[in-house]
């Protein structure tokens, strides 16, 4: 057992001969234990290097060794859910020495990616497509006699996405295997071992001929075929969580210890053998190995950089007196989470509704201190807006906690369940803009886009966490849909102790009075539109809303300003300066307006403030892309 991050590499001599999974099948299984020792210290010692996701790629090390020593990846497909627990299968795929630059700008994405590799056969970021993927796939390859395996965590299968796949497979009936990765359940010493000799005769070849036998010896005497279904999933049941699974029309089997690389190894060839739709549920701790990851999964689900302690900064450290310190600003989510337990100190009807991102939105406390009004859906994000809905009709007040890129995904539950019927539902839209290290599927690079089209949505977006807590309690007030979004991490250190109060809807403020140039600044890049506007003596307005748009506002500007420019974290194809290119086209007139947004394109990963300079988002690359402009207007 582990019981601190390595701050040196390993020795790792078997790992180390390993550069593609042709090479790990070239090993006897007895030489499999030490190599998912040797896997285990080197994923520590790597993402401790890097940061990343760290518990889930703990308790698959063994998972994913028995999969491609007993699957001819990737001529095999194995096909990965989200794609946190994909580290492991990063190192045994020729991506070993590269682990150094995990989730930095240019170097391995912390995602199975299909650009990246030949063994990331399906790319993921979001949860519970892989079932989906690898039908496909199975049906696909149908005539090659290859193995087509999809890897699902239990949260996963949470959604509906994957029970809509289930359902699908079970119809069409192709030769694939589904792994259910269940790293919550403890498997009990007695009922382990009554499961595991069931196990062992649902995976068996003979077990299946029988049954398959049965069935055509019975066909014509539909008393027997009913009983002996009957006894077959009654005794399943006993044992087991499969008769769901069953009726799907999936073969279930397990559950199985997913840390016992001889059992695996014997499932896999098995059940490879066999015909049809089949699910292994196997169990796993999540963060094995490492000690403080095991009693705390939730906490070690991610891990940041640890910097390495040496001698000589130890003493620096000791011989300088620790300087006084401000408090650091406070995280947006963290703003949110305060904000939400003071509206439900005031407001019983509120209901807190997130899609399994607890931790993420700020939400702990809230669950806590109130637990009837707090509502953790699991992942399914569809049914978290439809549900807010139904609370609406009644007289509630439900706020949606939703990141970004997630909110995506309920899109059209937030047109035909919530706009259409004007239903009062807040949306706190977390991770708006830019995410950094996740990368494209993280980014909620879209959302302006595709809120503002909606009818009877206000969409706002506030500059600091003050005008975070004001505008949350401005759509809380309002009487239909409203969305306010805030991008991930720190704010700009404003003053949260100010009372609570409801804006005008649609109302800009002037930030800074200058000339020639007008700056409409949305959400996040006001602070970046003050710093540009000192040096060249700019406007700025803090527009706040995106939908409805402050009118007055951008005539106003318009009338007094030579140039118009819009700034915002969202992509320009149909966002927030688009809205105001729309506008003023309506009234008949267009003065000189320039659109400074994301490039039409998907940002990968990197650090928040590298891509954004990337992206002319930074100080220096707004204020070279108006002096550009300006250029051109003084020339033409």
């Amino acid at each position: 057992m582990i019981t601190q991050i390595p701050q040196y590499r390993p020795r790792t001599p078997l790992l180390d001969s390993i550069d593609e999974p042709r090479q790990l099948r070239q090993l006897t299984s007895e030489q499999l234990p030490l190599l998912a020792e040797e896997l285990r210290a080197f994923l520590l010692f790597s993402v401790g290097q890097t940061g990343g996701h760290f518990g889930a790629g703990l308790g698959v090390v063994e998972l994913t060794l028995a999969l491609h020593y007993c699957y001819q990846t990737p001529d095999d497909r194995l096909v990965w859910d989200v794609g946190h627990q994909t580290y492991p299968h990063k190192i045994l795929t020729g991506r070993r020495e590269r682990m150094s630059t995990l989730r930095q700008q240019g170097g391995l994405k912390g995602f199975p990616a299909r650009d990246e590799s030949v063994f990331d056969t399906f790319g993921v970021g979001h949860s519970s497509t892989s079932i989906s993927a690898a039908l496909g796939m199975a049906l696909a390859q149908q005539q090659k006699d290859r193995h087509t395996v999809a890897i699902i965590g239990d949260g996963a299968m949470t959604a509906g996405m994957a029970f809509e796949a289930l359902n699908h497979a079970a119809h069409l009936r192709p030769n694939m295997l589904v792994v259910l990765n269940d790293n919550r359940m403890s498997i009990s010493e007695n009922i382990g071992g009554l499961s595991n000799y069931f196990a062992r005769i649902w995976a068996s070849r003979t077990y299946n001929a029988l049954r398959e036998g049965s069935k055509k010896a019975l066909k014509d005497l539909p008393y027997a075929m009913n009983l002996a279904k009957r006894t077959e999933e009654h005794m399943k049941g006993l044992v087991s969580p499969g008769t769901l699974f069953e009726e799907l029309g999936f073969n279930y089997i397990g559950p199985i210890d997913g840390h016992n690389l001889p059992q695996l190894l014997d499932y896999f060839e098995r059940i490879k053998l066999l015909k049809g739709p089949q699910l292994l549920h196997v169990v796993t701790q999540k963060g094995k190995g490492y000690a403080p990851a095991e009693l705390d999964p939730i906490g070690y689900h991610a891990l940041s950089k640890i910097e390495p302690k040496t001698a000589a900064n130890n003493a620096a450290t000791s011989a300088v007196k620790t300087p006084i310190t401000l408090p650091k600003p406070q995280k947006y989510s963290q703003v949110f989470g305060d904000w939400l337990c003071q509206m439900a100190e005031q407001d019983s009807r509120l209901m807190a509704i997130t899609p399994a991102m607890r931790e993420g939105s700020g939400m702990v406390t809230f669950s806590q201190r109130f637990p009837k009004q707090y509502f953790d859906v699991a992942i399914a994000e569809q049914h978290s807006v439809t549900f807010a809905a139904g609370l609406a009709c009644e007289g509630f007040k439900p706020v949606v906690a939703i990141y970004s890129t997630f909110l995506q995904r309920a899109y059209d539950q937030l047109i035909h369940d919530v706009a259409i019927q004007n239903l009062d539902v807040l949306f706190a839209i977390d991770r708006a803009g830019l995410v950094g290290q996740d990368g494209a599927t993280h980014a909620g690079s879209f959302d302006l886009s595709f809120l503002r089209c909606i009818p009877n949505l206000l969409v706002m977006a506030p500059s600091d966490e003050q005008e975070a807590r004001l505008l949350l309690y401005t759509g809380y007030h309002y009487a239909g849909p409203a969305a306010v979004r805030y991008p991930r991490g720190q704010g700009t250190g404003a003053d949260t102790r100010l009372p609570l109060e409801s804006l005008p809807i649609g109302k800009a403020v002037l930030r800074r009075q200058g000339e020639r140039i007008a700056m409409l600044a949305f959400g996040s890049m006001v602070p970046v539109a003050m710093v540009v506007a000192e040096t060249l003596n700019a406007t700025v307005v803090d527009m706040r809303f995106v939908k409805p748009l402050d009118q007055q506002m951008i005539l106003q500007m318009a009338a007094e300003h030579e140039l118009l420019v819009t700034l915002e974290e969202n992509v320009i194809a149909g966002g927030a300066g688009s809205a105001i290119n729309e506008y003023l086209l309506a009234q008949g007139g267009s003065p000189a307006i320039l659109n400074l947004g994301l490039p039409d394109q998907f940002i990968e990963h990197g650090q928040p403030e590298d891509l954004l300079a990337d992206c002319g988002l930074d100080v220096e690359g707004v204020l070279h892309s108006i002096q550009k402009r300006m250029l051109l207007l003084a020339v033409s």
